[in-house]
């Protein structure tokens, strides 16, 4: 079982409104394809809804690949005529998107008006951090992860390699700049104070949300809804169904997953499972029935993120295997939200997320992620209090994750540094300090 979250002290009462509500113009600096259905694409979009909602006005900046979302102003670079393709994670080729982003960025300063940029991942922090100190603009970080931990988490570059250190270095860089510093856990705020050294006073928690009047239980569906959804996916009515929603790559624990179901099905034969997410699902299928598995598990491919909700609800329990230790795991909160009993390997986040409630493996062991998986799809051999688990996990969602508490961290760290921006242009890089947040939105223990 989890431990309980340091988040479970904190509720947010509400904002003491002193003064003239205030309409920002933020320019978000999304490096990567926007909108895709998965992950870090999730937060920048729920964050940039849950502002305007508040009043602001809202751009994002981003790659020219990706769907465009009604109701968001998406600003996009040119296209590089050697790779049109969608890139997900780590590439060589990043370095020309980026480099593309950057003049669309610098575009934009000079053509509009902005008095916030809140830049996503390291490589929107480093465009951020050198045009605002071009344009006198402070840079807001939300960072999802430690950068050189996840290109070696990806492969993409290994510790020995003599690029390590210098990219370690301008990691750290990027981190220590930033005048406010917005996590998804609190263990990436432990890593940045602990490990590089960041001024705790600027670094602060925004978890990942979930709206959970969107993401509900299926006894909420009109009757015969997800029967039939059901249906049309070909899942037997007879089998009990894990289902398994984002990337599938060998750092989100995918071809542990399918390991797991060759040891599940060996001792039973009433189970499947629905994977759901992109890029690997030729090399993940083929895999599947190597392990004669095949026949157990259902690839849907990507699924758009508005209907993401109905397909969870299918679910009999929720598996996250997700191997990275620093990177978020926001599809832990969509899971919690349906109400469904939730696995996943023990790492920080999922500690922090699952609190008490859910069911945590020895990160990296297939047998125990196997047998974890069979203690929640079958209660009634472990003797597991499920129903139990899905309302506390579901209440748990609604209480502590909820969007309108992460907007208004948002708005009070942006307040907070346009006010110091606007009253003292001459003292630079002045950060924001959680006493300052504190001192703009008011908690109870």
């Amino acid at each position: 079982m989890a431990s309980e979250s340091i988040q479970d002290s904190l509720s947010v009462t509400g904002k003491e409104e002193t003064k003239e509500d205030r309409s920002f113009r933020v320019l978000m600096i999304a490096p990567t394809s926007f909108f895709a259905d998965y992950g870090c694409h999730v937060r920048i979009l729920e964050e940039a809804r849950i502002l305007q909602k508040m009043g602001h006005r809202v751009t994002i900046v981003t790659y020219r690949n990706g769907h465009d979302v009604p109701g968001l102003d998406i600003r996009r670079t040119l296209p590089i005529p050697w790779r049109r393709e969608y890139e997900v994670g780590s590439s060589r080729h990043k370095i020309a998107f980026d480099a593309l982003l950057g003049l669309k960025t610098l575009e934009l300063l000079v053509r509009e008006r902005y008095d916030v940029i809140h830049a996503h991942l390291h490589e929107g922090a480093l465009i951020g951090l050198i045009l605002g100190r071009l344009f006198r603009i402070p840079v807001v970080f939300d960072f999802q992860g430690s950068l050189t931990g996840e290109m070696v988490d990806h492969k993409f570059l290994s510790e020995k390699s003599r690029f390590f250190a210098p990219m370690l270095r301008l990691e750290t860089w990027i981190n220590r700049s930033a005048h406010a510093v917005l996590t998804s856990t609190s263990n990436a705020q432990r890593l940045l104070v602990e490990r590089f050294g960041c001024d705790p006073e600027r670094v602060q928690t925004l978890p990942d949300s979930v709206n959970a009047d969107v993401f509900r239980p299926a006894e909420t569906y009109p009757a015969g809804e997800l029967a039939e959804l059901r249906a049309s996916l070909g899942i037997p009515a007879d089998r009990r169904l894990i289902v398994y929603l984002g990337l599938l790559a060998e750092h989100q624990g995918t071809s542990h997953l399918l390991r797991a179901m060759q040891l599940l099905v060996q001792r039973r034969t009433d189970v499947h499972l629905l994977l759901m997410g992109f890029p690997g699902e030729a090399v993940y299928h083929r895999q599947a029935h190597e392990l004669g598995v095949g026949n157990f598990v259902t690839f849907t491919g990507r699924i758009p993120y508005p209907e993401a909700p109905k397909y969870l609800a299918l679910g009999d329990i929720a598996v996250a295997p997700k191997l990275s230790a620093t990177e978020g795991a926001g599809k832990l909160l969509n899971y919690m939200a349906v109400g469904l009993p939730t696995v996943a390997f023990d790492t920080p986040v999922a500690r922090e997320y699952l609190g008490l409630d859910g069911i945590l493996a020895r990160r990296g062991d297939v047998a125990s992620l196997a047998e974890e998986l069979a203690s929640c799809l079958y209660p009634e051999e472990s003797r597991r209090p499920v129903n139990e688990m899905k309302r506390q996990l579901r209440q748990r969602a609604s209480r502590l994750f909820g969007w309108d508490l992460a907007g208004r961290q948002i708005e009070s760290a942006f307040d907070i540094l346009i006010s110091k921006r606007r009253a003292d242009r001459g003292v630079s890089n002045r950060g924001v300090s959680n006493r300052d947040i504190a001192h703009k939105t008011s908690y109870s223990g």
